[in-house]
C-alpha cells in the first residue's frame, strides 16, 4: 500500500475484511489455515485488506500476518489496539504513535508498528482481576498467573507461540476453575464496578476495558474512508467477542463452531452462517462475497 491506502475509483466500493483468527480463519485445534488460501489469494489479487481482529497479542498477530504474506493493519486483544506495520504505512492515523518494542522481540531497522491504543493498560487489568477474585471468592487464574507451559497446555500452542501469547497489552484472558460457582451476571457486575468488561472467547473469558472489536473496526474504516470513500466491510467470527464486529459489518459471517447461538439471525438479519467450520467456512464465505462482486463488475 505504500505511504497510505491506495486511492481507488471514487464510486467503486472498496472491500475490507475484518476477521477473527482461532476457529475462524484458523482451525480451532491445529491453528492451520491452508483451507483458506484460495480466498486469501483472491484478497491479495484484488488488494482487499485482510484485517485480523482477535484476542491474540500484537506479537502473535505480527508473526501470523507475515506467515500469510499480509501487510494490512491488525486489531489486537479484542479491540485494545490497532497496529500498522511501519514497512507498509509511512503516514498512519494521527492518533497512532510508534509502538514500543516488546521484551524478547528482535529490533528490525525500519520495521515495527504504529500503535493506536483504545484499551486500558495491562497492569490495570491484572489489578482488576485480583479485585474480582477478592469480591467473588472464586478460583480464577489469568494469563498473568500462568507460566508458558501452563498456557501451552491450555491452548495447544507450542512453547514459543505460548510465549508470544503472554506479551499482553490490553486484555487479560482467564479461566474459572470452580465452574459450578460461575454466575455470569455477578461476574459482569463485579467487572463493571471497576470500569471493566468480561467477554467470552473461544477458550477463555477475557477481562478488558470498554473497547471491543466493533469499535476498533469502525475507527479503522473511518480512516480508510478518507482514501477510498465507499467502504464495504466483511466481518467474520465464531464467538461472542466477535458479535460487536458482526453487528456493524455490511456482510456479517458467523463461522460455524461447536457453540450454538440461537436468535443470532433475528439480531443480525444480514447474517450468513457457514456450513463448514474454521478456515473451510471462512474460505467459502469470502469467495462467495468477493466472487459476487466480480460478477457484478463483469455485468456492468
Amino acid at each position: 500500500m505504500g505511504v497510505s491506502p491506495i486511492s481507488g475509483v471514487p464510486d467503486t466500493p472498496f472491500f475490507m475484511i475484518f476477521t477473527d483468527l482461532d476457529g475462524t480463519l484458523m482451525d480451532y485445534a491445529t491453528y492451520g489455515w491452508k483451507e483458506a488460501i484460495p480466498a486469501l489469494d483472491m484478497c491479495k489479487k484484488h488488494e482487499v485488506p485482510v484485517v485480523f481482529a482477535s484476542s491474540k497479542t500484537r506479537a502473535e498477530m505480527d508473526l501470523l500476518r507475515r506467515r500469510m504474506s499480509l501487510s494490512d493493519p491488525f486489531i489486537s486483544e479484542n479491540g485494545g489496539g490497532i497496529f500498522f506495520p511501519r514497512e507498509t504505512f509511512k503516514a498512519p492515523p494521527p492518533q497512532a504513535i510508534a509502538a514500543p518494542a516488546q521484551e524478547g522481540q528482535k529490533a528490525q531497522r525500519g520495521k515495527g508498528h504504529w500503535q493506536w491504543s483504545l484499551g486500558l493498560p495491562y497492569a490495570d487489568l491484572i489489578k482488576g482481576l485480583q479485585g474480582l477474585r477478592d469480591e467473588l471468592g472464586w478460583h480464577i487464574r489469568g494469563f498473568s498467573d500462568m507460566g508458558i507451559e501452563e498456557i501451552s497446555c491450555l491452548t495447544g500452542l507450542d512453547k514459543e507461540s505460548a510465549r508470544l501469547a503472554t506479551m499482553r497489552e490490553f486484555d487479560e484472558p482467564f479461566v474459572i476453575l470452580d465452574q459450578q460457582k460461575t454466575d455470569k451476571d455477578a461476574l459482569s457486575e463485579a467487572a463493571a464496578k471497576r470500569g471493566l468488561r468480561v467477554i467470552s472467547g473461544g477458550r477463555f473469558y477475557h477481562l478488558k476495558g470498554k473497547n471491543d472489536k466493533g469499535e476498533a473496526m469502525e475507527k479503522l474504516i473511518s480512516w480508510y474512508r478518507g482514501f477510498h470513500g465507499n467502504i464495504l466491510s466483511i466481518g467474520l467470527g465464531d464467538s461472542p467477542n466477535d458479535f460487536p464486529m458482526l453487528e456493524r459489518a455490511d456482510f456479517p459471517v458467523l463461522v460455524r463452531s461447536r457453540q450454538e447461538f440461537p436468535g443470532m439471525k433475528e439480531k443480525i438479519p444480514r447474517l450468513r452462517i457457514t456450513r463448514d467450520m474454521g478456515p473451510e467456512g471462512w474460505n467459502s464465505a469470502v469467495l462467495e462475497i468477493l466472487g459476487g462482486r466480480d460478477e457484478e463488475r463483469s455485468n456492468d
